[in-house]
């Protein structure tokens, strides 16, 4: 087979499914064949080039995987890292990947997306799309009532939710989410779709179990993840046992003052936490948690000013 046919083939498969996120126009910017075709010169020579599947050791890899590579690269995914995180690449013909891109273009995604995506969940280039991809958006439009318009949003949000089983994880996690209290599916696709790919058993009932052995009751420990869903992403060992050491500790502070502020645990021990209590101390000024964290720096001084110059009176 010639250059000049293996690169127009090429071309042909790659033009089918790429194609150009919705960008202001402009005279000087490339046709998306022309980026393809200049790509198609330019990769082997650059970043082709030094893979260790192009070093004279591996001549007999096969076009059709070298194809692949640059396909994975055009997108901007790391093809070594994918590759190795996801083995079934391997043997995925160009095809395949091709149908799972052009499919998910259907559903609203741009080309621009794709590096973020398939960087993260490299599994999503081999999934299949009629038994994986499609239960998931049929999940977002009608369990999480997502407008079409929108699934982009909520992907680009949680690109983990594309290799979730609807049946073994979404489904079962809304329904003990809801079961908890969270009825606002609107902030659960938008703002912690996190959630719903986190495992019940796992992750989210020893979350619960650790703040009920901080002393809470079970009610309390949920009504506390309600006000801030981001204690169920917390790690239990880095973020938890050592916030609540200092805060009980150092603070001397109560239970009640974290029921009334969980997102405590939000904010930085080093960098929030511990400087500003410092400066507490050291001017013999006391406030409540939320005015402590949330202020900004400047508002937190003139706080510290303000009652200072109460004791002073």
């Amino acid at each position: 087979m010639s250059s000049t046919v293996t690169t127009s083939s090429f071309h042909s498969s790659l033009c089918f499914s790429i194609k150009k996120s919705p960008l202001p126009s402009s005279s000087s910017s490339c046709s998306d064949h022309q980026q393809i075709s200049l790509l198609s010169t330019t990769k082997p020579k650059s970043i082709l080039q030094n893979n260790p599947l192009y070093q004279p050791t591996h001549k007999n890899i096969s076009l059709q995987f070298k194809e692949k590579i640059l396909c994975l690269e055009i997108l901007g995914v790391d093809s070594g890292k994918a590759l190795s995180q996801n083995p079934n690449l391997h043997n995925a013909p160009l095809r395949a990947i091709d149908s799972i891109i052009t499919f998910l273009q259907s559903k609203g995604l741009y080309q621009k997306d794709f590096a973020r995506i398939f960087g993260m969940c490299p599994a999503i280039l081999t999934s299949d799309i009629k038994t994986e991809l499609n239960p998931v958006f049929n999940f977002l439009t009608f369990d999480l009532r997502v407008p079409e318009h929108n699934l982009r949003k909520v992907i680009n949000k949680c690109p983990r939710l594309l290799v979730c089983s609807v049946k073994d994880q979404l489904k079962p996690t809304l329904f003990y989410l809801q079961r908890l209290g969270f009825r606002d599916l609107h902030h659960l696709a938008y703002q912690d779709p996190i959630l719903l790919v986190s495992s019940v058993e796992n992750t989210l009932i020893p979350k619960l179990h650790y703040l009920a052995s901080l002393g809470f009751s079970t009610n309390e420990a949920v009504q506390m993840t309600l006000r801030c869903p981001g204690l169920f992403t917390f790690s239990i060992k880095n973020n938890f046992i050592p916030k609540f050491d200092y805060f009980s500790q150092q603070m001397k502070g109560t239970l009640d003052e974290l029921k009334e502020f969980p997102q405590y645990f939000a904010f930085s021990l080093d960098k929030r936490i511990k400087p500003r209590h410092i400066q507490l101390v050291e001017n013999q000024v006391s406030m409540p948690l939320s005015l402590m964290l949330k202020t900004t720096d400047e508002e937190f001084n003139q706080l510290i000013t303000k009652e200072r110059n109460k004791l002073s009176i």
